[in-house]
């Protein structure tokens, strides 16, 4: 997901499928390979989206759409970077991302399901813990994981952070490494003493901690690029009816979506940037 929100712009995709739809109808077997089915477009190893083990809250939503639909779920597997779209989703080897951002042409959005930003983790009581924008005179000269290229990196540069910053890598086979939890790891060792991740990685991996670690969304930061963002699923431009299928799951499930996000630690954001929280699982926002 990091990789999906720095760099979808230069994933390659220019030829996704051309496959045309019935207008008004909801036969897809046109638009997916096998309408009995739930294909799913997945990264093997990267929590706390998926993984080959079903263990990412990704893993959990395709489980509940494929019982709602009474579809068998199966997987493609790829490593979430650059060719991702043209080998799974493009590829006709898969019918949806579980978790897209919004705002890309690559692919066709479903409506967003959550709404989230990138985070500030610490220790509790390390009086880091208090801090909630960059701007915060308390992390001038310290040691801050960044991951390399994502968008608060912009903000930290805006304030002077990066000097003293542990930088850590975008591009990576995830198969064999995670950024995120080598940062989790330093901050829990003392080697940095805060990190910066995307709120879902940080809810989860600060929930994990022992001691849990404080996850502080960066709604109030104002400097710099976007940091929050609508996230919803990806199908190929041309699966109409299909996308109409999707959103109606989502509508129709929400408060069950929204439990499994929250047990994850995500960070969930009404319209107004407010954390919300158990109180969705029950109605739908």
């Amino acid at each position: 997901m990091i990789a999906l929100l720095a760099i979808t712009a230069t994933l390659v995709g220019s030829d996704l499928a051309q496959a045309q739809t019935r207008d008004g109808g909801t036969d897809l077997s046109i638009e997916l390979v096998d309408p009995n089915v739930l294909r799913v477009c997945a990264d093997p190893r990267n929590l706390p989206f998926t993984n080959e083990k079903g263990e990412g809250f990704e893993n959990k939503l395709a489980e509940l759409f494929a019982a709602k639909l009474q579809k068998k779920l199966d997987y493609t597997y790829f490593p979430q970077a650059a060719g991702f779209i043209r080998m799974t989703l493009a590829a006709h080897r898969c019918d949806v991302i579980m978790g897209y951002p919004q705002g890309d042409d690559l692919v066709q959005g479903t409506n967003p399901y959550y709404r989230t930003t990138y985070a500030l983790v610490a220790k509790q009581g390390s009086g880091l813990d208090e801090v909630t924008t960059l701007g915060d005179a308390r992390l001038k000269g310290k040691h801050i994981g960044i991951v390399a290229g994502t968008p608060p990196a912009t903000s930290m540069s805006a304030h002077g952070l990066m000097v003293d910053a542990k930088s850590y890598p975008l591009m990576i086979d995830t198969r064999l490494d995670s950024s995120a939890e080598a940062m989790i790891n330093d901050l829990t060792s003392g080697t940095i003493d805060v990190a910066v991740l995307w709120g879902p990685i940080a809810g989860f991996y600060a929930k994990k901690a022992s001691p849990p670690l404080h996850v502080a969304p960066l709604v109030k930061e104002t400097t710099g690029s976007r940091l929050t963002y609508r996230i919803g699923m990806a199908v190929r431009p041309a699966d109409q009816n299909w996308k109409r299928m999707l959103n109606r799951l989502i509508e129709e499930n929400q408060p069950a979506i929204n439990k499994i996000l929250l047990e994850y630690g995500v960070p969930l954001l009404d319209e107004n940037d407010r954390p919300i929280g158990t109180e969705v699982t029950k109605k739908s926002p």
